[in-house]
Formats: structure tokens, sequence, C-alpha cells
């Protein structure tokens, strides 16, 4: 994975600050890339031609997998209901738990996003993604089955239905890994990496009957 060494500022504004810029507020160190000297700017540089936006493939992954996780967590919310296996149980009650607030830091950085934009004159107008056609996603006739079933049914629909979202997820996380330049997306699609390659796995491996 690339290292993006100039946008560490990114972070510190997305995390930390809640005050509006002006002449008292301390300077923000960005890191150079390597042999370049750092450079240092003021917070009221945010969204300028000194300060590297959000770009097309951000705003899209993050309006994407919104609607992603959302899915995600309606196919999660049906198991204590209707699932038989304990493990399925568990690992159902794990992704609702970890995607639903992620759900919600995403819808964050989309609101920070919108305000830097309008404080500086940009747009700041989001992608139209459509949400059938994202990877991984399940179609409406998969949901009514997964609605429809118990038990072991239910368990073995879930998880196949689950290691295809996920895969979906990968997918959509690589491109913009590939493609973004925010620092906070990246951190984002790399956590969405790990967690749910784990999950992927530990899917695979269940011997349901």
């Amino acid at each position: 994975m690339r290292i993006r060494v100039g946008l560490v500022a990114v972070a510190l504004v997305l995390a930390g600050c809640s005050g509006t810029p002006g002449e008292d507020a301390a300077p923000i160190i960005v890191p150079g890339a390597p042999g370049e000297q750092a450079k240092t700017i003021s917070p009221d540089d945010i969204g300028t031609d000194r300060f590297v936006a959000p770009n097309e493939s951000d705003l899209t992954y993050v309006v994407g997998m919104i609607a992603h996780h959302a899915q995600a967590v309606e196919m999660t919310a049906l198991a204590p209901d209707r699932a038989a296996n304990e493990t399925v149980r568990g690992l159902a009650s794990r992704i609702h738990d970890t995607q639903g607030p992620e759900i919600g830091a995403m819808e964050q950085w989309q609101k920070q996003f919108a305000t830097n934009a309008e404080q500086h004159g940009h747009s700041s107008a989001l992608p139209h993604v459509d949400h059938a056609s994202m990877p991984g996603m399940a179609s409406a006739a998969d949901l009514e089955a997964l609605k429809a079933s118990t038990g072991g049914e239910f368990d073995k629909l879930f998880v196949r239905l689950m290691i295809a979202h996920h895969k979906g997820a990968l997918k959509m996380a690589e491109d913009v890994l590939a493609k973004g330049v925010d620092v906070r997306v990246e951190e984002m699609a790399t956590d969405v990496i790990a967690t749910q390659t784990d999950e992927i796995n530990r899917m695979q491996t269940l011997q349901l009957p």
C-alpha cells in the first residue's frame, strides 16, 4: 500500500478541530515526500489548492459503503430470531455491532467534507451511486428469501450471502486504496479489509449441516 505522507493534516482536522480557522490558530505541518522538506500551512488553507481535498473516488467510496454497510446491518438484524448455529449468531452480532458505528463515522466524514467545501467555495455535492450495482449486494429476492428462512436453512443462506457481501466490500476498499487520496478514507478502507477478510475466513470454515 502506498503511503500518502502529505495528508497527515487531514486526520488532524477531522479528528480534533472544532473551532474556526483564524489568525490565532496553530499552523499544520504537512510532511513532504521522501527527500523533501516538510511544509507548514495555515488552517485557512484547508480546501484551497495548497491542500489535497478528497477526490471522486473517496466520495464515491463513502457514499457507496454507507449503503453497503446498511444492507449488512439489515441482514444481521435477522439472525437473533432465525439463526440456529451459535457461531452464525456470534458472527452476525459482531458484524452488526461493527458496521453500525462505521456508518456513523462515514456520515460524520461526509459532514466534515461538506463543511470544508462550503467554507472554501467548493461544491459539496456527493456523487450518485447505483447501490444495486455495487459488488456483493444481495438482491431484493435474496433478502426476501433470507427473511423467510429459519434454522439451518437461514444459517446456510446467511453465510453464503454475507461472504459474497464481504467480498464485494473488499473490492470497493481495494479500489479506493488504489485511486483515492484522503487519508481518513484510506484508514476506513484498510480497516474494512482487515476486519472483513477475517470474517470471510471464519465463515468459510464453518461446518453447517
